[in-house]
């Protein structure tokens, strides 16, 4: 090593920085929670038994797109918050948008709707459970998010750990819609929605202690 590089190195400092994981380090994590919701889905719930004809329907791919997109803004906002100077600011629009989208779905549906037909729209059959089970679906690709962010740089705690959560109960979302019964957008805009939202809280809530490095 030449003089001048050894001075270099030592005025510099310590890298501090993490080294860049190989991408299978964080994909083994995540598909093995994947699969376990997925499993855990079908041994607790089991699959619809009208798939095949909901599959036919509008309302079942709305439904679809609406978790799907929104499962991927949400592992978007996990990976750019899981290591520091990361681009942030459009992530509000990413996961804002199917939310905004269905929402407007949903009002014109209400607003055609008969005063009679508006409250199973939004109540269904299934409230009482559904955000229930989409959070628990959403745990073992929780704790997968959150092993894989923890090996990494995230700076913004918080919100990472929601981030993770949000990531995962979308997914679960996504895994639940092969069983759930509901086809109303103005029930998933809304009930889906907050089961997504329990992992969220529980990840902002436990970010700083579990992801601190």
């Amino acid at each position: 090593m030449k003089t001048d590089d050894l001075i270099m190195m030592l005025s510099s400092g310590p890298d501090l920085r993490p080294a860049p994981r190989p991408l299978t380090a964080s994909l083994l994590p995540l598909s093995a929670g994947l699969l376990a919701s997925v499993v855990l889905m079908l041994v607790l719930l089991g699959v619809r038994s009208d798939l095949a004809q909901a599959t036919a329907l509008p309302a079942f791919w709305l439904k679809v797109s609406f978790s799907a997109l929104l499962a991927c803004a949400g592992w978007l906002a996990a990976k750019r918050l899981a290591a520091p100077g990361a681009r942030t600011a459009a992530l509000p629009l990413y996961l804002g948008a199917p939310v905004v989208a269905l929402w407007c779905v949903a009002a014109i549906l209400l607003w055609q709707a008969g005063p009679e037909a508006r409250t199973p729209l939004f109540w269904g059959a299934t409230w009482r459970y559904c955000p229930l089970l989409i959070a628990l679906l959403s745990m073992p690709l929780f704790v997968a998010a959150l092993r894989v962010m923890r090996s990494l740089a995230p700076t913004r705690l918080r919100l990472a750990g929601a981030a993770a959560g949000f990531a995962a109960g979308a997914t679960a979302a996504l895994v639940y819609c092969l069983h759930c019964p509901e086809m109303s957008p103005v029930f998933v805009g809304f009930w889906y929605l907050l089961g997504m939202l329990i992992p969220t809280a529980l990840g902002a809530l436990i970010g700083r202690r579990v992801l601190a490095w």
